[in-house]
């Protein structure tokens, strides 16, 4: 019992120490001018932007694993090391937009409850309901764009889980007999490969469309601030 009060007392101990870091750090960014909204419209950017350069990342380790099954001769192991190479630096994208997605819903938790706050200190009824309607609209674009940023990086794990199948696969088959063995299932696996990684597209695309129509609504301090 006293060993989980500590360890419930230690997690208390180290979100309160989280939350009051990031509320001396939005501090020092409003003292040269850079609010919340404009925190959230960079991180949006950001995701939306390693969304598409891991896209471009996969498309190159797609060609690497093309180039190894079409193998004739000459360093079979450079081609090999090549492509784990892609591999890794597919999975590094891949991290980049999860951790970009993250910094999306952390600055927006705290954008969102700044303003929950601040609407109480409105004394007017009709701004306050004003602002809440805002408020309200501005979460629900919110919404959309973030369930969309989500589907395009779930999208990926399935391409990197083909991808790591087949980079183990051949690390441990790594000469070109077993090479030439698996070559008439290569069709197939490339095929497999490349509808995850069109499904992939098409969920960063979406993504896309959503940034766009919350860049291009029109209310004030909308989305439309927290974007553009």
């Amino acid at each position: 019992m006293k060993t989980r009060l500590f360890w419930c007392c230690m997690l208390l101990i180290v979100a309160f120490c989280t939350i009051g870091c990031r509320g001396t750090v939005y501090s020092t960014y409003e003292k040269f001018g850079v609010h919340k909204r404009d925190l959230l419209k960079k991180a949006v950017v950001a995701a939306r932007d390693d969304q598409q350069e891991a896209s471009e990342q996969f498309k190159d380790a797609l060609t690497r694993i093309r180039e190894l099954y079409r193998f004739e001769g000459g360093n079979l192991e450079k081609t090999y090391d090549a492509l784990k190479r892609d591999f890794d630096r597919s999975e590094s994208k891949a991290k980049d937009v999860r951790g970009r997605i993250q910094k999306v819903e952390t600055v927006s938790s705290d954008l969102f409850a700044e303003w929950e706050r601040e609407i109480k200190e409105i004394s007017s009824a009709d701004l306050r309901e004003r602002s809440r309607r805002q408020l309200r609209q501005t979460r629900d674009r919110y919404e959309d764009l973030h369930s969309s940023l989500k589907r395009a990086e779930r999208s990926m794990e399935p391409v990197l889980t083909q991808f790591r199948d087949h980079v183990l696969y051949l690390k441990h088959n790594l000469n070109a007999e077993a090479i030439g063995a698996i070559r008439g299932e290569a069709v197939d696996i490339q095929n497999d490969i490349s509808q995850l990684i069109r499904e992939m597209n098409s969920s960063i695309a979406e993504a896309d469309r959503s940034f766009r129509l919350c860049r291009d609504a029109r209310f004030r301090f909308s989305i439309l601030d927290l974007i553009y």
